[in-house]
């Protein structure tokens, strides 16, 4: 039962709830607190919390304990300066301000910030990893000029990590209206943070490091349930591929190129005259065939689906939508009418219960044909009817429509930031009633906290600026830190004319980042793999092959954001957060906790430095083993992206395959020397993984004393995978004087300075024992 306190003085109400032994709920308002619905959290109670209220003459305390330590709760009487600490009496969010401010522009809190709290996370943010000394805006919007000088961009998410010597906690700010932090800008030991409603609602999450506030995080506002496997294969896109004939010839040139490759885009120009849910007929007169073809070149397609809704009597979406009350509206009742890609466009409120099933029901046009996943885009929602201010609504719909079930409208400003979670929510709910058995794939531009419970999320529209190539790594970064795991930006960049060396350096990023897909507008030089001649063709195919090589790995870190919640791809401060130098460290990460990824971002480099963490690290190229804890620098030629395995790690390898569904009977494990690994194993497409088919093969090596062993133990789970052969390949390792399996001689190969041994397999529930002596 979750256990509160409230307390009152005039003019400010504060209510504090005990979700979690280290989860806190506080609300704080001017006028009594009513019960509110969260589009956010989807969990508010941890089964085996318990908590105490005390009393004394100044203060209400509430103590809360479980499974964790538990927090000390303070509020003082007399002005509700509230006090959040540790069990141990270690302060971790205390009011510098007592209570809260409220004002006709809504209301704000104020805390001390400790000289030695870093912060990270934020959703999506330009800069650098700490954020501490900025300001932030969270305020969905439409800025394809980002850079670190703008503030509000497509996602906003309001919560950030703070990370302390030995701590860290987490505070959520639940509002998706317009949200504000000043992170010690204004003052450097304050931190401020505000929202325009009326009152607060905000969530503080307490660990002993970051990874447990990240997982906790996700706990509270859902996590990621799995993709199906296809949309982890590389993805090519464009302002736009038309008619048919050039789609067709984009297929025909990936599969006699031999370059592997999942999906292609269709992008606005599919659709007849910019309207939602149609086919242009003279472009595309026959989509199901075409589908049906590519679906057979094992090429999936992926259909945008925008939010306007054209304006036109006679377009049925349209004549729907007026007839059943679907569209936002003005105060006066009136249909309200922007203008998109269409023209003139009326804008679904999806957050009606009715709207989001009727516009999952008009998804049929799209998913009877073949169609295999739904782009959302211009979602914020982008409106190029903008008042003539430079301020929060250009560029948007105004702030003053009305959205909501009937009798409970609100002004469009107090749910602004929910645009692009509803559509997506409405999305997936019409994927998921017209195919229930398969698992949906979505991916939007816009979005707001729990954004991962329906879609992955790309960065919106960059530039093809090393500058943004550099920086889609922090950003990246800071939306696994707020959850959202499944994250990636367009490699070669969307706007203006990419280069050569920067669509190979940004294709070797995207190889190892969670969404791989290239994009460009429709005014720029063609960027697809082959563009630029045979010789950046071989180099852009290359880094797309070793995204299908390093797919089990992959694959099995989604299976842990899924499980855990942690990221895909990790800051190192997640994992070290007691090495000053991994705190800002924004130009390198960790895929997984097994390899460190180090993307080159300058052109004509050909060299970068690289940080190595505590323990030791294999350069997944070259076979040398580093010691942690120092830069050292890295060889980065331009057919190489500088890749480090940590030392004792075993990563599960495929083959080259040239889509997901080639069958991959072989399974490689890459052993570092002594430790261990797993593999992660399913169907990859339906939704049978939710009910226990899935398996989790485990790996470990030992090195003895003249011998090493490494045991592949039988599968775990009710997923048994269709394997005909694994390869144990032993890096760096010596020429053997005998190798055995099952105490069975075996032949085996010397190459490249690794030792390889191919087993042949005709049971996976059957474990394999592999000996290797000498050497």
């Amino acid at each position: 039962m979750i256990r509160y306190l409230s307390l009152e003085i005039p003019g400010c109400h504060l209510s504090v709830a005990a979700l979690g032994p280290n989860i806190i709920r506080v609300r704080v308002g001017p006028e009594p607190l009513a019960e509110r619905s969260s589009w956010a959290v989807v969990r508010q109670d941890w089964p085996g919390t318990r908590a105490t209220v005390a009393e004394t003459p100044e203060e209400l305390i509430l103590t809360t304990s479980g499974e964790a330590p538990g927090l000390h709760v303070t509020v003082r009487k007399r002005d509700l300066h509230l006090t959040i600490a540790t069990a141990d009496g270690k302060p971790v969010l205390v009011d510098a301000l007592p209570g809260a401010a409220f004002s006709p522009d809504g209301a704000a809190a104020t805390k001390w910030l400790a000289p030695d709290t870093r912060i990270y996370g934020l959703g999506q943010r330009m800069g650098f990893l700490d954020k501490r000394g900025e300001t932030v805006t969270q305020w969905a919007t439409d800025d394809p000029l980002h850079h670190p000088g703008r503030d509000a961009m497509y996602q906003a998410i309001p919560f950030y990590l703070a990370v302390q010597p030995g701590a860290a906690y987490g505070l959520f700010l639940d509002s998706p209206a317009l949200t504000q932090f000043d992170l010690g800008k204004t003052q450097p030991d304050h931190l401020r943070f505000q929202t325009a409603e009326a009152e607060l609602d905000y969530y503080v999450i307490v660990g002993d490091d970051p990874r447990q506030v990240v997982t906790r995080y996700s706990e509270l506002t859902g996590r990621m349930p799995l993709p199906p496997k296809w949309s982890l294969g590389y993805q090519q896109c464009r302002w736009s591929y038309y008619p048919e004939s050039r789609v067709r010839e984009i297929a025909d040139a990936f599969r006699s190129k031999q370059i592997p490759c999942d999906v292609i885009y269709l992008d606005i120009h599919f659709m007849d005259g910019y309207r939602v849910f149609t086919w242009d007929p003279e472009r595309f007169p026959d989509p199901a065939q075409l589908l049906a073809d590519l679906r057979a070149m094992g090429l999936r397609v992926v259909t945008i689906v925008d939010p306007g809704v054209k304006v036109d009597p006679g377009y049925p979406v349209y004549e729907e939508g007026l007839a059943q009350s679907h569209f936002m509206t003005t105060p006066d009742g009136a249909v309200y009418v922007g203008k998109v890609w269409p023209g003139e466009a009326a804008f679904p409120d999806f957050l009606q219960d009715t709207t989001r099933q009727w516009w999952g029901r008009r998804h049929a046009a799209l998913l009877d044909p073949g169609v295999a996943g739904i782009w959302n885009d211009m979602n914020e929602p982008a409106n190029f009817t903008a008042p003539a201010t430079e301020g929060l609504y250009k560029g948007t719909v105004p702030g003053d429509l009305l959205q909501g079930e009937s009798g409970r409208k609100q002004p469009h400003a107090m749910v602004h930031n929910l645009y692009g979670l509803t559509m997506a929510a409405a999305t997936i709910e019409g994927l998921a009633a017209r195919r229930p058995q398969e698992r949906p794939f979505l991916v939007t531009r816009s979005g707001y906290a729990g954004i991962q419970r329906y879609a992955a999320v790309w960065m919106g529209d960059n530039n093809s600026w090393w500058e943004h190539l550099l920086q889609s790594v922090p950003t990246c970064l800071g939306m696994g830190l707020s959850g959202v795991p499944f994250v990636g930006t367009d490699c070669g960049g969307f706007g203006g004319d990419t280069t050569a060396e920067l669509l190979v350096r940004w294709t070797q990023l995207g190889a190892f980042t969670p969404f791989f897909r290239n994009h460009a507008a429709d005014s720029t030089r063609n960027q697809e793999p082959w563009a630029f001649g045979p010789e950046t063709e071989a180099l852009v195919a290359e880094a797309i092959r070793l995204r299908y090589r390093f797919l089990p790995y992959i694959y099995t870190v989604f299976a842990e954001a899924h499980r855990t919640g942690l990221p895909i791809m990790r800051p190192l401060l997640l994992a070290y957060p007691d090495d000053p130098h991994t705190h800002n460290l924004s130009d390198q990460y960790l895929l997984g906790a097994d390899l460190l990824v180090a993307p080159v971002y300058q052109p004509g480099a050909t060299r970068r430095l690289v940080y190595l963490p505590r323990g030791g690290w294999v350069d997944y190229w070259t076979g040398a083993l580093h010691a942690g804890e120092q830069y050292i620098v890295a060889d980065a030629p331009l057919a190489r992206i500088p890749l480090f395995v940590r030392q004792g790690a075993i990563l599960p390898l495929g083959p080259a395959v040239q889509h997901t569904d080639e069958p991959a009977t072989a399974l490689t494990f890459d052993v570092f020397g002594s430790g261990t690994g797993e593999v992660y194993e399913d169907d990859g497409s339906s939704q049978d993984y939710l009910q226990g088919a899935w398996s989790v093969t485990r790996v470990t090596s030992r090195v003895h004393v003249g011998a090493t062993v490494v045991t592949v133990a039988p599968p775990v789970g009710n997923y048994r995978p269709a394997r005909t052969e694994v390869i144990i390949r032993l890096r760096g390792h010596g020429v053997p004087t005998a190798v055995t399996v099952n105490q069975q001689p075996v032949p085996w190969e010397q190459k490249g300075g690794d030792l390889i041994i191919q087993i042949p397999v005709t049971d996976v529930g059957i474990g394999l024992v592999a000996e290797i002596h000498g050497a």
